[in-house]
This record gives C-alpha cells, sequence and structure tokens, in this order.
C-alpha cells in the first residue's frame, strides 16, 4: 500500500514550514503559490490547511498546479467567502486521480466526511445515483437510485456510482432503443389473461420497449435482452461506439449537421457509462449499507440489554491507527436507528506517546467525551457502544468509575467472533447473526470505524508519492 500523501512540492523532500505568523502575509501566499506551481500536472484533489493541520477547503481539479496556483496570484478574484480563506491557509496536501470522474467521487467524500469550514457546495446529504437493473423481477426493468441498498432493489444489479446524472440518464435512454428495457415501475405478473388486453404506453409504439406489461414478448426473450444489454455495460462498449462513429462520419460528410450533432452527443452520453466507481470501492457507505429496520432492531437491543426504557440515542466509539504512529479517536451518534452527522466527532490522541495503546486512547476519549455528562451538564446517551473486547470496555468503564454521574448502559462489540460484552456482567451475550439488534450495533460500530478510517483510507488508496 503506498505511503498517504505529503505536503509542499512533491519532487522534492518536504520543507519544514515556518511557524504560524512569523512571515507577512505576502510572503505566505507567495510561498503557497511556488508550492502549487510545483505540483503535478494530473487531475486530483487539493485540501488547504491550516497551521493546526485543520483542513479550511477541498478542492478537485484536472490539472493541480493551473487550478491550485489561482489561489494565490495577486490578481485573483475569489469572492468574500475564498478571499478570507487566503487569512488562514498555512499548507497544502493534495490527493492525486487518475481521472476527473474519481476527483469529483474523492472530493464528495472528503467534503462530507471532513465538513471543511469554507466548504459550501456538496456538505448535504445529496449522493449520486447508480443503475440498477431489477433480476429478481420477471421482466426486470431498468432504472436511476440513489437508494442501492434499498429492500427493493434486494438481487438487483447495481452499477455506479456514476458522477453525472444528466449523462446516466441520456444514455439509458438512448441504450433503450437499442436493448427495448423496460423503465416503468409496473408490476408485471406473468401468464396473466389480463395483459393481452392491456394498452402499453408510448415507449411501444416508438419501439423503444418490447411491452412485456402487455404480453408482446415472452420472458425468455425478455430476459435474454436484459442479459444482452448488462453484457454491454460490463464490456468497454467499443463495437457500439464504433458504430455512432461511422454514422456520425457520414452525417457530417451529408451536410446533416443536426444529426452528426446528435449522434456526438449520444457518443458522450454512452462514454460517461466508464465515469463511474463501483460499491465495493465505498464512496457513499450512508448509500450502500444494508438497510436496518430502525424500530425493530432497538426493541431488540433493548430486550437484550435488559433496560426498562426504550433505546433513542446510542454512542460509538472507535480507536484507529492512522499513518503508522498517529492515534485518532471517532465518536459516532445514532438517534433511533439513524446517523446523527452533527454528534460525529474526532478525537486527535494526545496522553498516548510513541505507541498504539488502545487502552489509553479509549480512556482519553472517554474522558474527553463525556466530562460534562459526568458533571451533571449534559445527557449521557442511553447505549455507550465501545469497539473491542473485554479490555476496551474495562478500560472505558475505569473513566466512567471517576464520574459522579453515571452512564445507564456501556457496553462493547469484539470484531471477529460479534460477542457483546456488558457492563457487570461477567460472561459475553452471543446473538444470532441475523438478529436486528446486533446488526445495528455493528452497522453503528462499522460507522465509527469507517468515520475514523475514511479520511486515511482515501489518501493512501490513491497512486501517491513515496515520502
Amino acid at each position: 500500500m503506498p505511503p498517504a500523501v505529503k505536503s509542499g512540492v512533491p519532487e522534492e523532500p518536504a520543507a519544514i514550514l515556518p511557524e504560524w505568523g512569523s512571515e507577512p502575509h505576502e510572503d505566505r501566499l507567495a510561498r503557497l503559490l511556488r508550492t502549487a506551481r510545483g505540483l503535478p500536472k494530473e487531475p486530483g484533489v487539493y485540501l488547504m490547511k491550516d497551521h493546526k493541520g485543520v483542513v479550511l477547503y477541498v478542492g478537485k481539479a484536472l490539472l493541480l498546479p493551473d487550478r491550485v496556483s489561482s489561489y494565490f496570484v495577486p490578481s485573483a478574484d475569489l469572492g468574500f467567502q475564498k478571499h478570507k480563506l487566503l487569512d488562514h491557509v498555512h499548507d497544502l496536501e493534495i490527493i492525486p486521480c487518475e481521472s476527473e470522474w474519481e476527483a469529483l467521487l474523492t472530493e464528495n467524500r472528503l467534503i462530507k466526511d471532513l465538513k471543511p469550514r469554507f466548504n459550501v457546495r456538496l456538505t448535504d446529504d445529496k449522493t449520486f445515483p447508480y443503475l440498477a437493473v431489477t433480476m429478481r423481477e420477471d421482466f426486470p426493468r431498468v432504472l436511476v437510485t440513489r437508494a442501492p441498498a434499498s429492500t427493493e432493489l434486494k438481487g438487483a444489479r447495481i452499477y455506479g456510482p456514476f458522477v453525472n446524472a444528466g449523462s446516466l440518464r441520456e444514455a439509458i435512454q438512448i441504450l433503450q432503443k437499442v436493448f427495448k428495457f423496460r423503465t416503468c415501475k409496473l408490476d408485471i405478473v406473468p401468464n396473466d389473461p389480463r395483459n393481452a388486453r392491456f394498452r402499453p404506453c408510448l415507449l411501444y409504439a416508438i419501439n423503444q420497449c418490447t411491452a412485456p406489461c402487455a404480453d408482446k414478448i415472452t420472458r425468455q426473450a425478455y430476459r435474454e435482452d436484459v442479459d444482452r444489454f448488462i453484457r454491454f455495460l460490463d464490456s468497454k462498449r467499443s463495437v457500439m461506439l464504433r458504430e455512432l462513429r461511422q454514422e456520425m462520419d457520414a452525417a457530417a460528410g451529408e451536410l446533416k449537421f443536426e444529426k452528426a450533432a446528435a449522434l456526438r452527443d449520444q457518443i458522450r452520453a454512452i462514454e460517461k457509462l466508464d465515469e463511474r466507481a463501483t460499491r465495493a470501492d465505498q464512496w457513499q457507505p450512508e448509500t450502500e449499507a444494508t438497510l436496518i429496520e430502525p424500530e425493530k432492531a432497538l426493541k431488540s437491543l433493548q430486550k437484550t440489554l435488559g433496560l426498562d426504557d426504550p433505546i433513542r440515542c446510542i454512542d460509538c466509539i472507535d480507536i484507529a491507527h492512522l499513518k503508522g504512529g498517529e492515534t485518532v479517536g471517532s465518536k459516532v451518534c445514532f438517534i433511533d436507528g439513524r446517523p446523527f452527522k452533527d454528534e460525529y466527532r474526532r478525537y486527535k490522541i494526545k496522553t498516548v506517546e510513541g505507541g498504539n495503546d488502545d487502552y489509553a486512547s479509549i480512556r482519553e476519549v472517554v474522558s474527553r467525551r463525556y466530562r460534562e455528562a459526568g458533571e451533571g451538564q449534559e445527557l449521557f446517551p442511553d447505549v455507550i457502544v465501545i469497539d473491542g473486547g473485554l479490555g476496551q470496555l474495562h478500560a472505558a468503564l475505569e473513566v466512567f468509575e471517576l464520574l459522579k454521574v453515571k452512564p445507564p448502559m456501556v457496553i462493547s462489540l469484539a470484531k471477529k467472533e460479534e460477542l457483546i460484552y456488558v457492563q457487570r456482567r461477567s460472561e459475553p451475550i452471543r446473538l444470532p447473526r441475523s438478529n436486528p439488534g446486533l446488526r445495528l450495533v455493528q452497522a453503528i460500530r462499522d460507522e465509527a470505524h469507517r468515520f475514523a478510517q475514511h479520511y486515511h483510507h482515501v489518501l493512501r488508496r490513491k497512486k501517491t508519492l513515496d515520502e
């Protein structure tokens, strides 16, 4: 695995940065401009940091030196909001990417995870779309979705996420003319005699759908069309693109420029089908995670833990080791079984020197997070989950014993066997993997781990420079 990206001019060892406040404003911008102009000429994402290393702004670029240097030239007009950014930027960090669309996905992920102070775009919960083929239906349909893990799409073939929703929808319209799949939401029952009397929609009349709703095609023949469409998505699509280019050139040669332009746009839309990632890359875990029924899961967990009152708020703490020696803690919060991201927190471990001591790190994070709750100035969550086994649970309980007010319930979840250790119980609780309460705790634990690690994973996933 390649090392993390370093800041500064990438071709040379990173220089020691001047202390904050030791250089005039103009000298600092001139230094950052020299750094920006020395960046590799490739697509990527750039992170602007203050003197404490806090990320202030995340952006993407087709060519890193051109885009990043535009912030620091004296004639730059950045507008009121971004102009204030220059008063705080002290260092730069980059993540080289293989393409512009990968840079867009990286930028989106980092902004959602880091919530930089000066970013305005991509800070909401909107995600990039997916293409789904509902393979479990008798007559599979093709649709664009932003919720690939929904129960409606169980067993579906999922492609994406795609970075350009408009191009994706345009490509589907073009491909529907070739493969004639349906995009409607009709619940079609095979061999239903009423199908023969059903009036199909306009897409059948213009030869863009084979109308399985009206028994115009057999189930086997329709499935063959869908299978060809899937093979097309999995291939390089070179044959279709070559034919479209030939048709475009012929139209241009006959001076049919409107037709040639339309064919050109179709080619571009189909080419953009390659501008996608896969779910395995976990660019959008908030939409790709398997859905759990929160109410059912909370009731199950309440019964497992023997609590009298319903569970509404759950915190989870995880410890992650970043960049070999730097240790980070994370705390995520779920309310009514759903993530409440305003209460997500990261903690840079300050008291553990020169090692990866999980127990000491947990004690520090628990102390910093729940000190005010222990003094009665804040409410404890109904359940606190510690990522780890019995040792991690005891480390957290050592801190809680020093507080005047005690938390209602503290548990830990061990990764390998997924055992739940509970305060004041000598034996762990072993639940079946299908138990909804266990699945909820696993989902919360995994989210805490993702929140601590994902920034680091994105940095190290790229083809980066040697330190």
